[in-house]
């Protein structure tokens, strides 16, 4: 997600710096984002050298210190609070009281993340769609305290982006996860219980609501562990049994297969 966010960023024009904890993460985010633009050189809506010009405006980093300058930040860390409130508390302290802050959490409270630093009004969702270069949509997220300011600035710079900019209200999943993640989370129900194939539960959603992808493959593109920790955030924090994660979920968390990331989830991967 971060990569693609640093794609379409720099692709509109702005000069990105790409944090990430280790040189290894960096050299994979950027190959992915050299092959996303080939992909683009080859059909022919984009030229070699505005390709170059692109890949030459992300500037790859490990030190956090580096984003002290930037006018406006996306994080994109795992979707875990703890690890989301340690980067915004690096992220106040470091740049200007100016500086927007943006988190793509699928469904955590913005309000509860604006909290953690000095400057709620200036925290906000900014939830891109994966991946983030050909999906449209940005699901844009107010906290409690966030301005109005900053909401505008935000609708704005998706727009810049070529993005469209849908707000919600801070709720557990906002609206996507809300409506998606039980629908993925059913369907591995359905599969627990023998309901049907893994082939079939997924051919059913296509072919039958005109789904592009079956559940059970989205779950492993999204990343089981990711499910998993959206159908958390939904279970507890509507203290609702409908949003109870799926018994195999958990098994195949706990079992390492989190899907395409690790080769094998509900499918195998090369």
């Amino acid at each position: 997600m971060g990569a693609g966010i640093a794609q379409v960023a720099a692709r509109a024009g702005y000069t990105v710096i790409m944090r990430d904890v280790k040189d290894e993460f960096l050299k994979r985010g950027l190959a992915t984002v050299d092959k996303s633009l080939q992909r683009d050189v080859d059909k022919e809506r984009l030229t070699a050298a505005e390709k170059q010009c692109v890949v030459e405006r992300i500037k790859p980093v490990t030190e956090m210190d580096a984003l002290r300058d930037a006018s406006f930040v996306v994080e994109a860390v795992n979707e875990d609070l703890n690890v989301k409130t340690e980067v915004f508390k690096a992220l106040d302290e470091i740049t200007s009281r100016e500086t927007i802050l943006a988190s793509n959490t699928s469904s955590i409270s913005i309000t509860r993340l604006a909290a953690t630093t000095r400057r709620p009004d200036k925290v906000i969702g900014m939830h891109f769609m994966n991946p983030v270069p050909v999906m449209k949509l940005v699901e844009v997220i107010r906290g409690l305290a966030t301005s109005d300011e900053t909401y505008e600035r935000v609708r704005e710079l998706s727009e810049k982006l070529g993005k469209t900019a849908l707000d919600c209200q801070d709720s557990p999943g906002f609206v996507s996860n809300r409506v998606l993640m039980p629908m993925i989370n059913e369907a591995i129900f359905c599969l627990m219980e023998g309901v049907a194939t893994r082939d079939n539960i997924d051919e059913v959603m296509k072919l039958g609501m005109n789904h592009p992808m079956g559940p059970l493959t989205l779950a492993d593109f999204i990343g089981l562990d990711v499910c998993l920790a959206i159908m958390e955030v939904l279970y507890n924090g509507y203290n609702d049994s409908k949003y109870r994660p799926c018994p195999l979920l958990k098994k195949m968390v706990a079992a390492k297969k989190l899907g395409r990331k690790t080769g094998e989830g509900f499918f195998k991967y090369n």
